[in-house]
């Protein structure tokens, strides 16, 4: 891959709603490049993908739940954790599945609406797979970052710490 294109990616992943134009402007090359290059990239799987990183805690009315699931399995003879890997990650309710170093195998994200939902997902689809040895769920209490985006920063408070002699 070319140097412009890594600079190309990683522009837009800090921005994905970046036009053409500034693009092209910041890397010093013709709109049309900037285009042809985001096309060739799209084309290639490179890109998958926009989204947008949404506060839901700013949402009124929405109070959903998300969980990290360490989840230990037994990798399938010949695909190692992929067979598993992939049967987890096709449940619609799965939003991130990473294979981990450590006393698990696989990370599972999941959203739902209730702790209750979440649970009932781990019980009755999760656990249930054959390759499943064991979970440990975590809920998501407060989020302060994620994707680099700081989710809440109060520029007016004072974060020094005071220490009383």
């Amino acid at each position: 891959m070319e140097e412009k294109e890594l600079e190309l990616l990683q522009l837009l992943e800090k921005n994905g709603r970046m036009e053409a134009e500034q693009i092209a402007i910041m890397m010093d090359i013709s709109v049309e490049d900037t285009k042809h290059m985001i096309k060739k990239l799209e084309d290639e799987n490179a890109i998958l993908g926009y989204s947008a990183l949404v506060d839901w805690s700013k949402v009124l009315k929405y109070e959903g739940v998300t969980a990290m699931i360490d989840v230990k399995v037994t990798p399938a003879r010949g695909v190692g954790f992929d067979k598993v890997a992939e049967r987890i990650y096709r449940f619609p309710e799965v939003k991130a599945v990473y294979l981990m170093s450590g006393a698990y195998d696989l990370s599972v994200s999941i959203e739902g609406t209730t702790m209750m939902e979440i649970s009932r997902f781990v019980s009755d689809k999760l656990s249930t797979l054959d390759a499943v040895i064991s979970t440990t769920t975590h809920f998501v209490l407060k989020k302060y970052k994620h994707d680099g985006i700081i989710f809440e920063d109060d520029d007016d408070e004072d974060k020094r710490i005071l220490v009383s002699p």
